[in-house]
Parts: structure tokens; C-alpha cells; sequence
């Protein structure tokens, strides 16, 4: 990212910074991590990322839709080029049929509007489900990047 000068944002969910957390492990970190948005409750997401409350409301916060709008809304609220987002269950409760607990929605995208997400449906306790939603997102940026022109 930094050969490219590009910044990233991240705006996290069930990850709760772990994300943010990765980028600015090591030093230097600065010239590619502009900021970080946890936006665990809809509130947040509709406060800080401007995530519409009739999408939360017809989608739910674990949705396709509510991860594109976390990254329009991280790229709206930073002076970063690339956005990352992750919404999920990380349990142990709060699933459902439709929505198990491991759900999780990664969104990722750039200022010129493209925007991608992908589900997955991870398995194990509520720390190995964040820690495999993070490493997802992280695996998830890398491929973004290396499509770029």
C-alpha cells in the first residue's frame, strides 16, 4: 500500500479494532493506516459511518448491504483511499436460522466507488470466530490491493 501511496480505513464490528489493531502492530504503520471506526452498535454505524437506519432496519446491522455502507461511509469520514469492513456474529448468542452465530460480512473498497463483500460462515468460540473474521478481512485487503491498477 505504501509503494502505491494509498491509506486504509477500517470500520469494524464484531472485530471490535482487532483489524486496526494488526495494521498499526508494526512500526511505520502511519503511512498506511489513516484510522479505524468500531462501530459496534447501529447507533454507531448510523452516527460515525452514516450507515442508513432503514438499511439497518430491513437488512439487519449482519448484512451485504450494511458492510457496503460501513465502507462508503469509512472512506466518506477519512482521508483514506481504501476501506475495510467487517459485520458479524461472533456469538455465543445472538444467531439465528437465517443468521448463525460465525456469520460475517467483509465489505472492502476504494474512493472510486468500487465496493466488494464477501460472507463467511466461520466456526468456533466467539474468540476464534473474530480472529478468523480479522485474518479474512486482512487476506481480503491483500487481494483487493494486488487488483488495483
Amino acid at each position: 500500500m505504501q509503494a502505491l501511496g494509498l491509506m486504509l480505513t477500517t470500520a469494524e464490528s464484531c472485530t471490535g479494532g482487532m483489524i486496526a489493531m494488526a495494521m498499526t502492530e508494526r512500526p511505520g504503520s502511519s503511512a498506511i493506516f489513516e484510522r479505524g471506526f468500531i462501530t459496534y452498535s447501529n447507533q454507531s454505524k448510523h452516527e460515525l459511518l452514516d450507515v442508513p437506519k432503514d438499511t439497518l432496519l430491513k437488512h439487519g446491522a449482519v448484512s451485504a448491504q450494511v458492510a457496503t455502507a460501513m465502507v462508503r461511509g469509512a472512506l466518506v469520514h477519512s482521508r483514506a483511499e481504501i476501506a475495510l469492513s467487517v459485520t458479524g456474529i461472533a456469538g455465543p448468542d445472538g444467531g439465528s436460522d437465517k443468521k448463525p452465530v460465525g456469520l460475517v460480512y467483509i465489505g472492502f473498497g476504494d474512493k472510486s466507488g468500487l465496493t466488494e463483500v464477501a460472507e463467511h460462515r466461520f466456526q468456533g468460540n466467539r474468540a476464534e470466530v473474530r480472529k478468523q473474521a480479522a485474518e479474512a478481512a486482512l487476506k481480503h485487503l491483500i487481494r483487493f490491493i494486488d487488483r488495483l491498477p
